[in-house]
């Protein structure tokens, strides 16, 4: 009887024992759900993050407008990659983040990126421009405060070809350099702050560059750069009625599609962002401006026997006639010394102003931010103005020799350059005359002949048929504070059809080597000869066929030569 009430209480003991453990297995789980509840309220209550490491979300997701070629052709488009991201504040088991996020991105480095997920900051990349299928595997994971977001990702179906003009973008889709960064300037930055920029609504944004042309220069210049053991070479087309930029390239170039490419030496836009001494290219705007003024004419001649003295220092020609020469002679043979004894006529103070007249005092106001500006003394000396008759002694800019030679043989209108379409009405409505059409088309006789019979003769020879005219520049370097008679600095500017000039193109080869013990090392050899083929082979494509009517040149013979002696001198036809 006593062993049964034992045995009865002690059931009833180890009831009461189960039934407490129940009760506080109960609370434990109850305490649990309510920590858990807890947190997913706080979870809840978070808000999303509308800026992501201080950019807004809306900017980052934002597209930017296309690039379109004047054709219509793709140089710059959006493709959409999607990018990783985590919010540390409703990250629930950081360490688990962390191995599972390494497990499909091995390439993370662990500590760094525990460092970015602990906190309680609102939102930090863990990587960026992933693939779809990666994206996909991260998704898998399950992971609380990780998710993606679509951004875009700029492309550049053209490479290499058009880098300078088009420039790039950074990884925030931000333009750096080139035309990506003058839309930002323009407002693309602003559209995509404010939201308005986003899945493609940006219309396109069409430039006035010809893509096959610009292939056809990248072609012809990246040639130059083996054939003459070059350092550099680069070249511009403009439109001669409109001053559209038609082609710019320089090289060496860089890969947009990696923007790092962009930082390696020498990646420089020549044309824009490199200011020069550009050697005889010069005599085009001393003649122009000789002229002009009227106080010299094609039919006087000026003594080029001997150097010019100044001092102790004595100027010459590289190949001296020795002898009294006609103007129209100067241009043909190059003439430093007569150059020097036109400008002596005109006056150093005309001349000086003269560059003015012609925009060599200021930065080009052109589309591209990678802008140099001009290195040209305020006030002109007797030698200063000598040495500028031939180019030495001040820098500027290609494009500033193009758009200046734009206007020499277009009838005398000088037209700022673009990167946009522009019409021709648009362009007659904001040129403004620098010379008379007189003194244009004296110009265009002088660089036709200089073709025909002077040191453009190889160029012209390639470019059989198009009518070029064209002047040549060759510069030595300065070196160490001097002038180095082994390093040249090689230009031809040319204009075709000379007749009629449609377009203006203008070729540096930098620092060329002699294509064969035969050749020689100035610009009519390798720069004048880059100049004929990227014409041999563009002129088609801009609708030009070619025309071996040579009684068109006796057309350019001015009226005051065709009725003196020097007509049968200066032959044209």
């Amino acid at each position: 009887m006593g062993q049964d009430i034992t045995i009865v209480g002690t059931r009833r003991s180890q009831g009461g024992m189960v039934r407490s453990r129940i009760r506080v297995v109960i609370l434990v789980m109850l305490a649990i759900f309510a920590l858990v509840g807890f947190r997913l309220t706080q979870y809840g209550q978070v808000q999303p993050a509308t800026t992501i490491e201080g950019r807004e979300r809306a900017a980052i997701e934002a597209s930017r407008p296309a690039l379109l070629d004047r054709n219509g052709l793709e140089l710059a488009v959006d493709i959409r990659v999607p990018s990783i991201f985590g919010e540390p504040r409703r990250i629930v088991d950081i360490e688990e983040a962390v191995t599972k996020l390494r497990s499909v991105l091995p390439e993370l480095d662990e500590d760094a990126l525990r460092m970015r997920l602990t906190g309680d900051k609102g939102f930090v990349w863990i990587k960026r421009e992933v693939s779809p299928s990666v994206r996909d595997q991260i998704m898998s994971l399950g992971l609380p405060g990780i998710d993606y977001l679509t951004e875009s990702k700029r492309f550049y179906p053209g490479g290499t070809e058009s880098s300078h003009l088009v420039g790039t973008t950074n990884i925030d889709s931000q333009g750096i350099s080139g035309m990506e960064k003058a839309l930002d300037d323009t407002g693309v930055a602003l559209l995509q702050t404010i939201g308005l920029a986003r899945e493609q609504k940006l219309s396109p944004v069409r430039l006035s560059i010809d893509l096959r042309v610009q292939y056809a220069m990248w072609a012809g210049l990246s040639d130059a750069l083996t054939r003459y053991q070059a350092i550099a070479s680069a070249g511009v087309m403009l439109n001669a009625k409109t001053g559209e930029i038609i082609g710019l390239v320089s090289l060496p170039d860089f890969d947009p599609n990696d923007p790092a490419t962009a930082l390696l030496e020498g990646r420089l836009n020549r044309i824009t962002a490199g200011s020069y001494e550009l050697g005889s290219t010069f005599k085009s705007i001393a003649f122009a401006a000789a002229l002009d003024s009227g106080k010299v004419s094609l039919l006087d001649s000026f003594d080029a026997s001997a150097g010019v003295r100044f001092g102790r220092f004595t100027i010459t020609d590289f190949h001296g006639q020795n002898r009294v020469l006609t103007v129209p002679e100067i241009y043909k043979y190059s003439s430093n010394v007569g150059a020097i004894r036109m400008v002596q006529a005109l006056g150093k103070d005309e001349y000086r102003a003269f560059l003015t007249r012609i925009g060599f005092d200021d930065i080009l106001p052109t589309e591209l931010p990678e802008r140099a500006k001009t290195n040209v003394p305020a006030k002109f000396s007797e030698v200063t103005a000598a040495t500028a008759a031939f180019g030495h002694g001040l820098s500027i800019t290609p494009l500033h020799m193009a758009a200046a030679m734009v206007a020499l043989v277009n009838g005398g209108n000088y037209i700022v350059p673009t990167l946009y379409p522009r019409s021709l009405e648009d362009a007659q409505a904001t040129n403004r005359r620098v010379v008379s059409a007189e003194t244009s088309a004296r110009l265009r006789y002088l660089m036709r002949l200089n073709a025909l019979d002077g040191s453009g003769t190889r160029m012209n020879k390639i470019a059989n048929g198009y009518r070029v005219g064209g002047k040549t520049g060759t510069a030595e370097k300065v070196v160490d504070g001097r002038y180095s008679s082994e390093k040249n600095l090689n230009t031809f500017a040319a204009a075709f059809p000379i007749d009629d000039p449609q377009y203006v193109l203008l070729v540096i080869v930098d620092e060329p080597k002699a294509e064969s013990p035969q050749a020689g090392t100035t610009a009519g050899w390798n720069a004048g000869e880059v100049v004929g083929r990227i014409i041999q082979r563009t002129a088609p494509m801009l609708g030009i066929a070619p025309n071996f009517d040579d009684s068109l040149d006796d057309l350019l013979v001015p009226p005051e030569l065709r009725s003196s002696t020097l007509s049968a001198s200066m032959p044209l036809g």
